[in-house]
């Protein structure tokens, strides 16, 4: 590709997929600015419960099942009904307008003095179903963007902007939340879904057509996992790798403070600069695919992931020690976790008939995240019954043990994008 006269080079800069794909380019700057939002949120929302609201336990537990529980409701019916409607980024703009606006409701109310939980509760059930809308979509729009024989380099570039998110989101969440309070650091992520909602108006994609006589069939999605080895073999894995890992995640902050003595502020500095693991793993993953194969590639995130969080039952001694032990697993765990998304997330864009993909996203959501709250509901469970620190090693050893879904299955000797399956 040649450089325009009198222009500088660009290569070392901005990758070249930006550079050459306007559509894809857009997308992805507003994609990486509502990531950012999402984290800042994920600081501010529970604070607003916790510190203008009062919120007690009970009460943040159902504020994140409220946020949670659309995943179980809706994934199923939304796949059907966006298969059977189309316009897949139309519907996308709609739920981050959707979603701008319940985020907001919370710092108006606040304004006038009239905020309830009962309103953040909704809010959350209300940005977790147009949520359930917008990643059901996702799956389709992605394909619509990207030639595939790049998926595994616009997925990098995705996911590498979410790693990142992790690195400055919580910082910036907290940073606000200090400065402005914790509802009116809610506008953030609302202006954050207005970008991504205007970068998706400027794109004009080719979707495929809408398969208005077979979307309707809710069970389709499901019977397509049941028949495909390669997406049942990842679902399982997935799927269980994400349930102990919400056993763990139940239980780690509480077991880092209260039992490793660490404080929160120094935690939270500790998980942030460790996040940069994963930025490099978005960053190796396209090599590490080429080397020893996208199949291989996804049976090592799925190991790497989960296995470095043994050291956070293993942390002792003094404190410069335990940080190091803490860095060490959330550091090595976030460069698994991007290998693991970025080669399932290739595989299945690849594998999937556009005619069923939003069907198949929809099932495949039900189950990855619907066992991501009854995870941490064994945990609390668990934890109260056996103590923090067994269901720590529960949880580690038994997230290791979801890779084993993979060794029967044909994603071991997968070098390649598999070719597409007839649904």
């Amino acid at each position: 590709m040649t450089v325009e006269a009198g222009a500088a080079p660009r290569s070392g800069l901005v990758p070249r997929l930006l550079r050459e794909n306007r559509d894809f380019r857009g997308f992805f700057t507003g994609q990486a600015i509502s990531l950012v939002g999402d984290q800042v949120t994920l600081i501010a929302l529970p604070l607003v419960g916790v510190l203008v609201l009062h919120a007690g336990a009970a009460q943040m537990g159902f504020l994140t099942t409220a946020e949670l529980l659309p995943n179980l409701l809706f994934a199923l019916h939304a796949g059907a009904w966006i298969d059977r409607r189309g316009r897949r980024r139309q519907v996308m703009i709609v739920a981050d307008l959707g979603r701008a606006a319940a985020l907001a409701s919370i710092p108006i109310a606040y304004a006038f003095d009239a905020l309830t939980l009962t309103q953040l509760y909704v809010a959350g059930f209300v940005s977790g179903t147009l949520s359930v809308l917008f990643y059901v979509s996702y799956s389709t729009l992605f394909v619509s963007l990207v030639p595939r024989e790049r998926y595994v380099e616009a997925n990098s570039l995705l996911h590498g902007s979410r790693a990142l998110s992790f690195v400055g989101g919580p910082s910036l969440g907290g940073f606000l939340v200090q400065l402005l309070s914790a509802p009116v650091t809610l506008v953030t992520d609302a202006v954050s879904f207005l970008v991504s909602a205007f970068s998706l108006s400027r794109i004009s994609p080719v979707e495929p057509p809408a398969d208005a006589e077979g979307g309707g069939r809710l069970a389709a999605g499901a019977r397509y996992i049941l028949g495909s080895p390669i997406v049942r073999a990842s679902l399982l894995a997935t799927a269980t790798i994400n349930f102990f890992n919400f056993v763990f995640w139940a239980l780690f902050i509480l077991y880092a403070t209260r039992s490793l003595h660490v404080r929160p502020g120094l935690l939270g500095l500790v998980l942030g600069a460790a996040s940069l693991g994963g930025v490099i793993g978005s960053l190796l993953t396209g090599r590490i695919s080429r080397r020893i194969g996208i199949g291989p590639a996804f049976a090592l995130g799925c190991v790497v992931f989960p296995a470095p969080l043994v050291l956070v039952p293993l942390a002792g001694g003094p404190e410069w020690a335990v940080l190091g032990f803490l860095f060490l697993a959330e550091f090595l765990s976030g460069f698994g976790v991007m290998i693991l998304d970025i080669s399932v997330g290739s595989i299945r864009a690849a594998l999937i008939p556009d005619s069923v993909r939003a069907r198949v996203t929809g099932a495949y959501l039900l189950v990855n995240y619907g066992v991501r709250p009854v995870g941490a509901f064994t945990g609390g469970l668990l934890g109260s019954q056996l103590g923090l620190r067994p269901t720590l090693w529960i949880a580690t050893v038994g997230a290791i043990a979801g890779a084993l879904w993979l060794l029967p299955s044909p994603i071991m000797r997968l070098r390649e994008l598999p070719e597409i399956e007839v649904a």
